[in-house]
């Protein structure tokens, strides 16, 4: 059996370690040999491609950088960044994507800001905030530094809102109206969102922008710039039933197809019914647009009519006069439906923004909830996952044609 190496000295030094302590060392021995494991990796790929006359190394290791501290979430770390000497002036030293050359804290802190900007704590308390989640010893988060960090996303979402949209093609788009406090007013902000699928599968926001309570002037003024920016019709647009943006759409993007949101829909339809009825409403409810095929779907859909229409008519009419565009889907690749059957893109994006949002009266003027709202998408979007099936996209693009799911191959 091996023996075990780990002293009685070092047991006990440990032992009156806390848990963070022994976290940031340990955090701290993985950044290292991470580091090393790295510029090895480098020098050894620059040597092997570019080999001198005389057969010596193209690069070498030349000591370390300047000693610097890192704050990550167990508080603080201490660093040297090893660094090379190169014998040719056309190759570049080493530069590690690990530990960036101005990096002074983990990203995942400059997640916290916004949100904790959001939740109302105020950039004066930002520090003090700070301060308890990773120690006492935090640097680089006072209120100067934090003040600098909201200019440079200021000037970062006034780029973003301007940028030529002309390069990228979008199959489909979410879109939804978050409403939010606004400090000094007593009007709630309503935010209108719009999110796309890339031509690659990829999910990125298009815009976020204020509007008067979702109106079709103010929908239609958002997809205008879009538009004017360069941005090509969608082939598909799913929303709830904000009636002002199904009647923009078709004005500014009329080839673009409309899906209504499932989610919406059942909800606004349970609404109508008795509690008792609810859970079998929403299994029939459920029938329909879990159906295998649009026949299948339709059939599903005459039940729960047929089942609600004498004693619920309100419920019904709620499903009826949106038939058209529920079950839009049944036109598109069925490995798309989990997708663009409801607007989960954007809810589960802002649900940490509504909640937030509910707990403060005002958590900034409209400029700064904006930024913010940016800042946490833009967070959020680093996990979300591409699209099944995202390879049937530009078939989509390009007007390929799908029935129950399933692509309409041409006759020969």
């Amino acid at each position: 059996m091996k023996e075990n190496t780990f002293t009685a000295s070092q047991s006990k030094e440990f032992s009156t370690m806390s848990l963070s302590d022994i976290a940031r060392i340990g955090a701290e021995q993985m950044l290292k040999v991470a580091l090393q494991a790295e510029i090895k990796s480098y020098m050894d790929q620059v040597n092997c491609t570019c080999i001198s006359v005389d057969g010596s190394p193209q690069i070498v290791r030349n000591g370390y950088n300047k000693e610097r501290t890192i704050t990550i979430g167990d508080g603080q770390i201490k660093v040297k960044v090893p660094r090379t000497r190169v014998r040719n002036k056309g190759i570049e030293n080493y530069s590690s994507s690990i530990l960036p050359k101005y990096m002074r804290r983990n990203p995942k802190i400059d997640e916290a800001i916004p949100i904790l900007y959001l939740k109302g704590i105020s950039t004066n308390n930002m520090f003090s905030a700070l301060e308890k989640l990773l120690g006492d010893s935090v640097s680089g988060l006072s209120a100067t530094n934090v003040s600098r960090m909201k200019s440079h996303w200021k000037h970062e979402f006034d780029e973003w809102k301007n940028r030529d949209l002309s390069n990228t093609r979008y199959c489909y788009v979410w879109v939804d109206g978050i409403y939010t406090n606004v400090r000094f007013s007593d009007n709630r902000l309503c935010t209108l969102v719009v999110i796309g699928a890339t031509e690659e599968g990829h999910k990125e926001l298009i815009a976020v922008e204020s509007g008067y309570r979702e109106s079709e002037e103010s929908w239609k003024t958002l997809l205008r710039d879009l538009r004017d920016r360069g941005m090509q019709s969608p082939a598909l647009a799913i929303g709830d039933g904000a009636l002002g943006f199904w009647a923009a759409v078709q004005k500014i993007f009329p080839e673009t197809e409309c899906q209504r949101c499932w989610v919406h829909k059942t909800v606004n339809i349970l609404d109508k019914l008795p509690k008792s009825l609810r859970s079998k409403a929403h299994k029939m409810l459920k029938e329909i647009y879990m159906s295998e095929c649009r026949e299948d779907a339709e059939m599903a859909f005459n039940r729960f009519l047929d089942r609600f229409k004498d004693k619920y008519p309100k419920a019904s009419q709620c499903l009826e006069k949106d038939k058209g565009h529920l079950l839009t889907f049944y036109s598109y690749p069925a490995k798309h439906w989990k997708h663009i059957r409801t607007t989960n893109p954007i809810e589960s994006t802002f649900a940490t923004v509504r909640l937030r949002s509910v707990s403060t009266r005002g958590h900034g003027t409209e400029e700064t909830t904006f930024m913010m709202i940016f800042k946490l998408i833009q967070m959020a979007s680093k996990r979300w996952q591409r699209m099944w099936g995202y390879n049937l996209i530009p078939l989509v693009l390009n007007g390929a044609k799908f029935v129950d799911g399933e692509l309409l191959e041409k006759a020969a």
